[in-house]
């Protein structure tokens, strides 16, 4: 198996294909290489594109932190540097597309462009960093097993078999990484690296109010492209591939 190594961590990573520009996928809390397996196999005949499991995560090792954003958007420049991945499309899930804007913010010429695929809060209400602070507390508790168990089946609507494959995969990753991910989340300046991502942005949301959104981002990043699916839920890369898909191939084809 591939992966990248530095000092005491090894970072698990799948690539293949060939062409410009190249396409890096981040996967969410807890989860791995294989949530973006539609558009990893689509992109592959046109671009070159990896996928990494994150640190704590998959085949990748668990170190004891660093677990903040920061650390794991500089984990991503590394592996791009590592792997000789000139100025990526970085593709995040959920918690990637926050690191993927993250990365932006600290290594504005490490990449072409982020795609932030239903991101966590980046600029949150009030309302949504309680929501978020108190699901911290909770990993760190005595019942943190079962708070992420609640989370992770709360935000995962697909259907039987696929649900159950992501609940899995997701409660398997140690409380020792998910916890800290979530605490970094929440400590993390959103609409500072925000304001501070000058390459061009793609979010896509899923579902309904994705308009309220856009109206509070785009003062920070004004020319912030909005899309929003249909009939999915937060896994929609994986639900319905065929709306998130083209919406990646016309940003992508707009840039270049």
């Amino acid at each position: 198996m591939p992966y990248a190594s530095r000092e005491s961590l090894r970072l698990f990573y799948e690539q293949d294909g060939n062409g410009d520009p190249p396409l890096l996928f981040v996967h969410g809390w807890c989860c791995d290489h294989t949530f973006f397996k539609p558009q990893f196999d689509h992109f592959k005949f046109s671009h070159m594109v990896t996928a990494l499991d994150l640190r704590g995560c998959g085949y990748s090792d668990q170190p004891a932190d660093g677990y903040d954003l920061p650390t794991l958007a500089d984990d991503l420049a590394w592996l791009c540097d590592e792997l000789e991945i000139s100025r990526p499309i970085v593709v995040g899930h959920s918690l990637g597309g926050m690191i993927a804007i993250e990365f932006a913010a600290r290594h504005p010429s490490g990449l072409q462009a982020v795609v932030a695929v239903d991101p966590g809060p980046i600029d949150p209400l009030p309302e949504a960093r309680r929501v978020y602070e108190h699901f911290a507390a909770e990993l760190k508790g005595p019942d943190g097993e079962a708070a992420r168990r609640a989370w992770v089946e709360a935000i995962t609507i697909d259907g039987a078999d696929r649900r159950r494959w992501i609940v899995e995969t997701m409660c398997a990753v140690p409380l020792s990484v998910a916890a800290p991910c979530i605490q970094g989340v929440v400590d993390w300046s959103g609409s500072v690296a925000l304001a501070q991502c000058a390459v061009p942005l793609l979010v896509l949301r899923s579902g309904t109010g994705g308009s309220n959104e856009a109206a509070r981002l785009l003062p920070l990043k004004p020319d912030l492209h909005f899309g929003v699916t249909v009939g999915a839920g937060h896994f929609h890369q994986l639900e319905v591939p065929e709306q998130v898909t083209p919406m990646m191939e016309r940003f992508i084809r707009v840039l270049i």
